[in-house]
């Protein structure tokens, strides 16, 4: 599957992102998924997914100010980044990956740019 991610850009210190994942076909029906994300000079790391239960899980450090879901009606994973600070500066990738599998494995976007300004 191919996914595409949109919606990053440039955003002010405490405002607020909205990121999407299309899938060449449909995303709806795939779990996992999640969001991952790779600041410059540090390793990726995980931001928020949602398992094959439907339960999401959110990285402790981000806790209260992202949340994931999907959008059924437009079949996308969406990001909703909130308050966001510099350090939240990264690429922004979507992931979806089988049953069993790491995410490393599964299929990956091109990734979306986020920059925050102080």
């Amino acid at each position: 599957v191919q996914l595409v991610e949109s919606g990053g850009g440039l955003v002010q210190a405490g405002g607020s992102l909205t990121l999407s994942c299309a899938a060449s076909g449909s995303i709806s029906s795939i779990a996992p998924v999640g969001w991952f994300r790779r600041a410059p000079g540090k390793e990726r790391e995980m931001v928020a997914i949602i398992t094959e239960s439907g339960r999401t899980s959110v990285a402790d450090s981000l806790k209260g100010r992202v949340t994931i879901h999907r959008d059924y009606p437009k079949d996308t994973l969406v990001l909703q980044l909130n308050s966001v600070k510099p350090e939240d500066t990264a690429m922004y990738y979507c992931a979806a990956w089988g049953s069993g599998y790491d995410p490393e494995q599964g299929s990956w976007g091109q990734g979306t740019q986020v920059t925050v300004s102080s």
